[in-house]
This record gives structure tokens, C-alpha cells and sequence, in this order.
């Protein structure tokens, strides 16, 4: 099933479109990939410090109807919405992928302190939380360090990547000490390349290792 599968992209936030596109032409370029999208779903998450019981329905359903849409998985692009994504994995039938686990994996292999770079700042405590849950399943002390830059999606959704782009490379180039760097969203991955001419500590980031994992999820299922 996995070379011609139709994967439903479910994005909170426009710019998270174009990194995950971009993703699929590199690594998979057969799978049929769609965009859902309901960017007021960021814009009310902004304004509550937790996810409020309306959102994660509205998100929960918005997976519903995207698994209606003869879908072989659900790929979600935002990583504010946590739980949300863990109750709709409960109750789709085909695999509902959240956007940042495969990279928690790579950053748990690479060591014990780990710095996370993230520009939406009301992502960070479930991410923060999900990362510790899943270094310790995998038996890993793993430390994770969070560094929020709200300049720089600011930048971004006003059309400068440029200047998104130069404050996340300025800020991973200034760390020092730790065993991987992580860009916390979709979005940011498009100044993973910078950094990464710009530190030699390893630059995870998320679309890439979200493509992998769609792809191998459904690798070997009939169809």
C-alpha cells in the first residue's frame, strides 16, 4: 500500500505547508498527499494557555472527516495539539500520526541534552511533555531545553522567512553543550540547512522523520 497511499497533511497553520510538501517530493514522491487546513485553529490556540475542551473537539472531528477522505493515514502538521492527536488515534482505524515523534526518537539516540528551538510558544508544554514520556519509555535520562522565539514566526507569517531564518540560525549557532538541536515545528525546518552550515551539532527536524514514519507505518498493509 505505502508507494501510491493518499496521506491527509492536517495543518493548524499555513506555514506549515510548504516544509512538509517538500518533505514528501524528497522521500516520497509517490504518496498522494492532501492538504486539510483550519488556520483558526492556531489562532484560538494562541489564546488559551492549555488546550480548551471546544478546540481538541473541533480538532478531533477535523481528523475525522480528513479519514473520510478514502485516506490511507493522517499526518498532522502542528504540534500544539497533542492530546487531541492522541484521542483521534483512538478512534481512526488508519494510523494518525503526531508531527514530532520521529524526530524525539533521532534526538534520544543522539544523547542526553537536548536543546529544542520553537517559535509558538503555546506548543512547547505539551511537546516538552510528550518528549519526556517518550525518552523514558525508551529507557533514556534524556534533558530537553527549550528555547522560544516569537519574533521569528512573527517574521514568518508577515512573508519574511529570511529574517525567520537568520533568528532560529542565530540562536542554535549560540548554543553550545548539547547533543542535538531540534526545531520544534513544521514551519521551523525551513532554517534547518542554515543552521546546520552554522553548528556541528546535529539539526533535527521534524517533516522528514514524519514522512519515514507514514511511509514505513504503512509499508507491507494490503491494499
Amino acid at each position: 500500500m505505502a508507494q501510491h497511499s493518499r496521506i491527509v497533511l492536517l495543518h493548524a497553520t499555513m506555514v506549515a505547508v510548504d516544509p512538509i510538501h517538500a518533505a514528501f517530493r524528497k522521500l516520497w514522491p509517490e504518496a498522494e498527499a492532501v492538504n486539510l487546513l483550519d488556520d483558526a485553529l492556531t489562532i484560538d490556540r494562541a489564546k488559551a494557555d492549555e488546550l480548551r475542551p471546544d478546540l481538541k473537539s473541533r480538532f478531533v472531528s477535523l481528523c475525522h472527516y480528513g479519514a473520510s477522505l478514502s485516506a490511507d493515514g493522517i499526518l498532522i502538521t502542528c504540534s500544539a495539539f497533542g492530546p487531541a492527536i492522541d484521542q483521534a488515534a483512538s478512534e481512526i482505524s488508519i494510523p494518525v500520526l503526531k508531527p514530532n515523534a520521529p524526530m524525539f526518537d533521532a534526538a534520544i539516540r543522539e544523547g542526553q541534552r537536548i536543546a529544542m528551538i520553537a517559535t509558538f510558544a503555546p506548543a512547547v508544554v505539551t511537546m516538552e511533555q510528550e518528549f519526556v514520556a517518550q525518552a523514558r519509555a525508551q529507557g533514556s535520562a534524556a534533558v530537553l531545553e527549550t528555547f522560544v522565539l516569537p519574533d521569528a514566526m512573527a517574521a514568518l507569517r508577515g512573508g519574511d522567512a529570511e529574517s525567520h531564518n537568520r533568528l532560529v540560525t542565530e540562536k542554535g549557532a549560540s548554543l553550545s553543550g548539547f547533543d542535538a538541536i531540534m526545531l520544534a515545528h513544521f514551519s521551523t525546518s525551513r532554517a534547518a540547512d542554515l543552521l546546520r552550515s552554522r553548528t556541528t551539532t546535529p539539526v533535527l527536524s521534524a517533516p522528514e522523520a514524519s514522512v519515514l514514519a507514514m511511509r514505513e507505518a504503512l509499508a507491507g498493509q494490503p491494499g
